[in-house]
């Protein structure tokens, strides 16, 4: 197999040199690897499917990586006349990028906190001062070094200790966010012997600065369920198991106050939360249960004072309100309303300061900073002039200041990192996200929010930006993008890179569609369960509204969708692909009824509150009924680009490796069909900075082939 698939790789270079006619483009595709056909039955609920390719499954099969392997190769060869331009389109994205570049220091305990990059270098440095910003530069970790040896590497829940003298760190040099935590001596800069496997990363100290709790995952489905206590100096076997989350369903972190007063336990599924609370200063004590679960009541906890500011969907506020609570009698009948439910705003999130209280809302699909003094005076929102912004509060960590840092950005301008006064209301930009190379200029590109209407009359947002001179004939490349599940809102977001497609005059749009909480926690709970489909239905309506007014037409319109997102994208080609010149599947989640009916998948468990328990028949029937891996048919697809990475955790490789498979096998077209898999990445993709644009020019360059842009 391996040996055919050379030769087929050198008659693909060759060929492809020449103009290609649909005939020779139709022999090339028939030369694309071919999995093997192992038919292996699946039987639920008396309703049997025939799965040809579920042998891909086996990670460990030597013919699996063998098959992944050829994809690769195909790919490699089919786009090998992309290769210079691919170059170009890396370097001149990477050119934009300020290299030698720092995040805004920010004052904990004593220490101005830095993240910096250095130029040439892939991975961040973290640094501290002390006391002021002219102090002498104390390096935390250089992750250059540490990544040396590492084809992956990541360093995550970096957390220092009260006395500032220790630090625990998370690395992963896999990619499947299965963590080593280790602890550094910030003063002699040893690295101690404590060394913890399995864990998710993350760590908190208790206020004695010897004793830190810690979250592990099972070691087969990757379920965040188990909390630690360890001790410094000890061996983590010895470590002691403080809270199991039994239900399979729930998954849980360890996280500490801002006050810095409690050590907090959350426990969480899709509709329900539950904590538990510890006073730092007591790391052997008990922790106490804050409110008992209750399906269906959701709430998170903000401590100040005496009080817990609690944040909660009681009393069917679908948009979330804010309650009160002493932090002595915790238990929901204590709950008093601070900030009542509004059917028209949903609350997102809140932060404390001594003197004020900031809130996060969101309304008519676009988010709103509210500044309440705590002493009774006028409060105000901050004012923002774009339908196409994106605005929420940074790094907030003390109390006691009148100084709130929030970030700004919209699809045309760079982000800002913005310290705000609450008091005088005077704002000073702190950074703004540079853009090199002298060419850009924000008011070369037009934003603007359109509204399609959706097949049951729902209006459905979209948010755009393209160049100014674009003339609205229908012949402009369109690239529409997505996400639509989870309750996770689709932010307006600005991107240097995203340039490379604006200046070769496409329109970059975002559909807000249902599944997100875009519009409210109506949108999300009318795009998840047994309404799912209507997630996929508006990407379909926002496509034809697009097509409709002019912006482009289904020959050059492209979409594009990650995770829950490649689902969307499935699911999308399978019910409208003559819309679609070209999709794009990000690591796609597409074989849906497989995968929620093995809970030994990571994840899936836990997704019962979003997809459906499959062991329900009237969830299974749903769920058959678009599962996209399962509705592959017999038609013609779009020109497609599937990526994955063979160490994902959340989205197994295989499910996107079969999909393609089973495409390959049914369609019945010349359009090209490219399955992509990082053999060292995981979810997230490559882990420099650098490395995951050199993906990202491959996604280019597969948009611009099609459209026949050269350079």
């Amino acid at each position: 197999m391996k040996n055919r698939f050379i030769l087929v790789g050198l008659c693909v270079i060759f060929a492809i040199s020449f103009t290609k006619t649909k005939a020779q483009t139709m022999s090339l595709d028939l030369l694309a690897p071919k999995a093997k056909i192992v038919p292996k039955t699946l039987e639920k609920h008396k309703d049997v499917r025939i799965d040809n390719y579920f042998w891909l499954n086996e990670r460990e099969n030597p013919e699996v990586i063998d098959y992944l392997n050829q994809e690769n190769a195909y790919y490699e060869a089919m786009t090998a006349h992309t290769k210079d331009f691919q170059t170009a389109l890396f370097e001149e994205m990477k050119s934009r990028i300020k290299e030698d570049d720092q995040s805004v220091p920010y004052l904990y305990n004593g220490y101005y906190y830095i993240t910096r990059y250095e130029k040439g270098q892939d991975y961040p440095i973290y640094s501290r001062k002390k006391g002021s910003l002219s102090a002498d530069e104390e390096i935390l970790f250089n992750c250059n070094d540490l990544a040396k040896g590492h084809s992956f590497f990541q360093l995550g829940g970096l957390s220092v200790s009260p006395d500032n003298k220790f630090a625990s760190f998370g690395v992963d040099t896999f990619g499947r966010r299965i963590y080593t935590i280790q602890i550094k001596n910030l003063e002699t800069g040893e690295i101690l012997s404590d060394k913890i496997e399995n864990a998710t990363g993350s760590s908190v100290w208790a206020n004695d600065n010897k004793t830190f709790f810690y979250t592990r995952q099972d070691k087969v489905t990757l379920r965040s369920d188990k909390v630690f206590k360890h001790k410094l100096g000890t061996a983590a076997a010895d470590d002691v198991l403080v809270y199991y989350e039994k239900d399979d369903t729930f998954n849980v972190s360890v996280s500490k106050e801002k006050s810095k007063k409690y050590i907090v336990i959350g426990s969480g599924s899709t509709l329900t939360t539950e904590y538990r609370i510890l006073n730092s200063d007591t790391p052997d004590g008990e922790f106490v249960v804050f409110q008992p679960r209750v399906r269906g009541l959701e709430y998170s906890i903000s401590h100040f004072g005496d009080s817990f500011y609690v944040l909660t969907n009681k009393d069917k506020a679908l948009n979330f309100k804010l309650m009160k609570t002493p932090e002595n009698a915790t238990a929901k009948e204590n709950w008093k309303d601070v900030i009542p439910h509004r059917k028209d705003v949903l609350l997102e999130d809140i932060e404390i300061f001594r003197d004020y209280l900031v809130v996060e809302e969101r309304s008519n699909g676009l988010n709103h900073i509210r500044i309440m003094p705590w002493s009774g005076a006028e409060e105000y929102y901050l004012p923002f002039g774009s339908e196409t912004y994106n605005a929420y509060t940074t790094t907030n960590v003390d109390f006691d200041t009148s100084i709130l840092r929030y970030s700004y950005q919209s699809l045309a301008t760079p982000s800002s990192i913005i310290d705000f006064n609450m008091k005088t209301k005077e704002k000073e930009v702190k950074k703004e996200q540079q853009v090199l190379g002298g060419k850009f200029d924000k008011n070369n590109y037009i934003e603007e929010r359109i509204w399609a209407t959706a097949t049951d009359g729902t209006k459905v947002p979209i948010s755009m930006v393209y160049r100014k001179d674009l003339k609205k004939d229908g012949s402009n490349p369109l690239l529409l993008y997505a996400y639509g599940s989870y309750g996770y809102t689709m932010e307006t977001y600005f991107s240097s890179t995203r340039l490379s497609l604006l200046d070769r005059g496409f329109v970059f749009a975002i559909a807000h569609i249902r599944g997100g909480e875009d519009l409210g926690r109506q949108w999300y709970e009318d795009g998840k369960l047994l309404k799912k489909k209507n997630t996929f239905t508006d990407f379909i309506d926002c496509s034809k509204f697009v097509i409709q007014e002019k912006y482009t037409s289904a020959a050059h319109l492209y979409a594009e969708g990650g995770s829950a997102g490649g689902l969307l994208m499935g699911a999308v080609v399978n019910m409208a692909p003559e819309l679609y010149n070209g999709v794009i599947a990000q690591v796609p989640f597409v074989d849906v009824i497989t995968t929620m009916l093995d809970d030994s998948i990571p994840l899936t468990t836990g997704e019962y509150d979003e997809w459906g328990n499959p062991n329900d028949k009237k969830y299974y029937d749903y769920m058959l009924s678009y599962s996209p891996y399962d509705n592959v048919k017999v038609q013609k697809y779009p020109n497609m680009f599937v990526s994955t990475g063979l160490h994902d955790s959340q989205v197994q490789y295989w499910e996107p490796a079969k999909w393609v498979a089973k495409l390959r096998s049914m369609k019945k077209d010349d359009t090209v069909l490219f399955l992509n898999t990082n053999m060292d990445a995981g979810h997230g993709g490559a882990s420099g900075r650098f490395e995951a644009i050199k993906e990202l020019a491959k996604e280019y360059s597969f948009l611009l082939d099609l459209e026949k842009i050269k350079n």
